[in-house]
């Protein structure tokens, strides 16, 4: 291989990676923005009176399939009666 090739490749690859790593900071950036948004939104429900822990719950057992969740919570109020906690 010459050094004409050698660096004819090097320069592709540098470039695609430079490509790479600009696409990842633009993700980068536009989570933050969209992590700053979702602080706001929870700000304002919190000004309005919401308990923002439950908000936060919710939103974590929406993402989740519903017979995981009856599972879970089965478990835990039988867990729960073995306490003697309900």
């Amino acid at each position: 291989m010459s050094d004409t090739s050698t660096d004819a490749t090097y320069r592709v690859t540098a470039d695609e990676l430079r490509q790479f790593i600009e696409r990842i900071e633009r993700l980068d950036a536009e989570k933050k923005d969209l992590a700053d948004q979702q602080k706001e939104v929870m700000a304002e429900a919190k000004g309005r009176g919401y308990d923002t822990k439950i908000l936060r719950k919710l939103i974590s057992l929406r993402k989740r399939d519903s017979n995981d969740i009856a599972e879970e919570e089965a478990i835990l109020e039988l867990y729960k009666e073995a306490l003697g906690m309900s």
